[in-house]
């Protein structure tokens, strides 16, 4: 693939732009919700990281989504 001149940018520029094409492309990571998510800190003994871990490859999970389905379970219980 050849790099575009900058003529051939100037007029695809000028043609104008998919602004719900572009958003689309954008990248990064998929919503879990309906609005972004927030990065959370919480301290963790070696011994309940490394369970979590453990758990985590047992299970075929990253370890985030092993916290957010142990977090998920600690909510829903009654």
């Amino acid at each position: 693939m050849t790099k575009p001149t900058n003529e051939e940018l100037v007029a695809e520029a000028e043609a104008g732009y998919d602004v719900d094409e572009l958003l689309r492309r954008r990248g990064g990571r998929p919503r879990m919700g309906a609005a972004p998510s927030t990065v959370e800190s919480v301290r963790l003994s070696p011994e309940l990281k490394r369970d979590l871990l453990l758990r985590a490859a047992r299970d075929g999970v990253s370890f985030s989504e092993a916290i957010r389905t142990a977090l998920q379970a600690y909510v829903h219980a009654s």
